[in-house]
């Protein structure tokens, strides 16, 4: 099975990736932090917003292929699609990426968009500005000091419109303003509770119909 986990800079998508693969001992693909642009971006994104991106996309895709190979239960903290229809698009528009580097960015997520598997199930962690802001302090790296609240929530605007009217697949929203499954344990149990009950539909529909048939009867 493949969960994917999204959600804005700060929601927790680290975290709850390692609770997960903590709690049904999935493989867990983090993202790569070492992007060697990801300090100048921050000091200016209109310079290097392209290559920032293109970065994130071939590391992302050399995760996703070597997931398929693997053949493994994997929990993947961001996924290819938000690079693409998040991040890359509001860098186009709010104007700090050029019309051409956009269009050529697209070109190579189509090309290749085509190469990976959807998530089985999506994981969306919808998150506050101010919860967010507080996440990223809390954490303190320091490139991400520098992060303006307007970025933070155009960011958002995007995640909610892709959500709710694009992303195709089976998606998990979980409201990280009510539920801090990192500092409340009673939150990460019922998130747990509510993951194991998609994973066993999931398995329960990938079984073969004679042996759905022997676990219907086995439990008569």
């Amino acid at each position: 099975m493949y969960i994917a986990i999204a959600g804005n800079i700060g929601s927790g998508k680290t975290s709850l990736t390692e609770i997960l693969t903590q709690e049904f001992g999935f493989v867990a693909n983090y993202e790569d932090d070492n992007n060697p642009y990801i300090g100048d971006f921050y000091e200016d994104m209109n310079r290097w917003s392209f290559n920032l991106q293109v970065y994130f996309l071939g590391r992302r895709l050399h995760q996703m292929l070597a997931m398929l190979r693997s053949n493994a239960n994997i929990v993947q903290d961001r996924t290819v699609y938000e690079d693409a229809h998040i991040f890359a698009r509001n860098l186009h528009e709010s104007g700090l990426m050029t019309t051409r580097d956009f269009q050529t960015y697209m070109q190579i997520f189509d090309l290749s968009s085509g190469l990976i598997q959807q998530p089985d199930l999506l994981i969306y962690l919808r998150a506050s500005v101010p919860t967010l802001i507080s996440q990223i302090q809390r954490r303190g790296r320091s490139y991400e000091m520098s992060i303006s609240e307007e970025y933070l929530r155009r960011l958002n605007e995007r995640y909610n419109d892709w959500i709710e009217h694009h992303y195709p697949g089976e998606v998990l929203v979980i409201d990280v303003d009510r539920d801090d499954f990192i500092l409340s344990p009673a939150s990460r149990e019922r998130i747990v509770a509510e993951v194991r009950q998609r994973i066993e539909a999931h398995q329960s529909r990938s079984l073969p119909k004679t042996e759905t048939t022997a676990h219907a009867i086995a439990n008569e």
